[in-house]
């Protein structure tokens, strides 16, 4: 958050708080973004029935070029985003993302949607570099900011589950990409008219961190962060795009209609979106990496219930594990937030993410061969290492007594 204002020059959109629909359209960006990249993994049984192909795992790996993307894109979507303009990147957020889904409705070949599924992740790769420091550009709450704007970017996982579901029962798998990428062009077109245009680009304002650290702690604070961001990702990635195989597999015999189990795991994620608004108005009331290292630390027992539990237990399972998964999410939008200067934020944001997504979108591509060669079980068991590893890496966290609270 940016800590000085200007005394006399007229208010620009950029020092003020943003119009009310223009804050409702990021969030909803948010959830757009996660709906887009999860409609694959919710029909990916369908296609490839669809393609010709035996089984589900041997489509999966097709899907990891958008998750590859989505991390890598972040580099130049945050650096045009402070240099260009945030509101102009949104735009072709909108516009690309709507435009790539429809896209991908006319794939009918693996490599075809492959392809398009990429396009997808280049477009996608613009909102959290760019949608997140522009929410953040004057938040007075920024933690209850970040964590109302997870709560909409997880319901977008939620409802990915469930329209998916639903889309492929009335029209097929090709209609769960084409009507929200009408949505997506429709919520562009009322961004750029509801988005007031930027008299200057987020590098070019004055501004500076709220807390700072010394150069080195800082250093050290970046490093763990993208660290403890790709151990965290490989988690996100694995079981967003796994639970719907995971719940299909563990309901044989209970329920197998594809759209009530689309309905369950839409429940799962809607509760465990909430997680995220609870830690957003908990974060600053309670040591930061502390309590950082206590909602990764509970996922780790959460995870070896699941890889053993079957039915309704899975379901209860599920829950706790998506709770502490998606509930960890907020730290790292905060320490942004709270130790970088606005006018690099999202290019501070870009480099982060680049990083780690595109080393965990190894986990969307080795999905399915794991699954078939592991089963479920033993690969719940190994996201719980993945959650150990990240306990280890926060241990080198600077703590609060580092910090210094700038004057504002």
């Amino acid at each position: 958050m940016t800590t000085s204002t200007s005394s006399s020059a007229p208010a620009s959109h950029s020092e003020a708080d943003h119009p009310r629909v223009v804050r409702g359209l990021l969030n909803i960006a948010h959830a757009l973004d996660h709906l887009f990249l999860l409609i694959f993994a919710a029909a990916v049984s369908t296609i490839a029935a669809d393609m010709g192909l035996a089984q589900w795992q041997d489509l999966m790996p097709y899907g990891a070029g958008a998750f590859f993307m989505f991390g890598l894109g972040s580099l130049p979507a945050g650096r045009l985003g402070d240099l260009w303009g945030r509101r102009s990147m949104m735009l072709i957020f909108f516009l690309g993302i709507g435009a790539a889904a429809i896209l991908t409705a006319f794939a009918q070949t693996p490599w075809q949607l492959a392809a398009c599924l990429t396009l997808i992740g280049v477009f996608a790769s613009i909102y959290h570099p760019v949608g997140i420091p522009m929410l953040l550009e004057r938040a007075s709450n920024p933690g209850a900011t970040i964590g109302f704007n997870g709560l909409a970017g997880n319901l977008g996982v939620a409802v990915a589950a469930l329209l998916t579901g639903f889309l492929i029962q009335w029209q097929g798998w090709r209609a769960a990409f084409v009507v929200p990428g009408v949505l997506a062009l429709v919520c562009g077109w009322v961004f750029a008219r509801a988005c007031p245009q930027e008299l200057s680009s987020p590098a070019k304002r004055k501004g500076g961190a709220k807390v700072t650290l010394p150069a080195p702690m800082l250093a050290r604070a970046l490093v763990v962060m993208t660290a403890a961001a790709i151990t965290s990702s490989v988690l996100f990635n694995f079981t967003t795009n796994g639970n719907g195989p995971l719940i299909t597999e563990r309901f044989k015999g209970v329920m197998e209609d594809p759209a009530a189990l689309g309905l369950l795991l839409a429940v799962v994620y809607a509760v465990a979106s909430l997680a995220q608004v609870v830690v957003g108005h908990l974060i600053n009331r309670f040591p930061l990496k502390r309590f950082f290292m206590f909602m990764v630390m509970a996922q780790i027992p959460m995870l070896v219930l699941a890889s053993q539990a079957q039915g309704w237990w899975l379901f209860a399972a599920l829950i706790g594990v998506m709770v502490f998964i998606f509930g960890a999410i907020p730290f790292t939008d905060f320490m942004i937030a709270r130790y970088v200067d606005d006018r690099l934020r999202s290019r501070v944001s870009g480099m982060r993410l680049g990083v780690s997504f595109a080393v965990s979108s190894l986990s969307v591509w080795a999905l399915g061969p794991v699954v078939k060669a592991m089963g479920f079980g033993s690969s719940l068991l190994l996201l719980a290492g993945f959650s150990v590893a990240t306990t280890l890496i926060l241990t080198l966290l600077p703590g609060a007594a580092h910090e210094q609270t700038s004057a504002a």
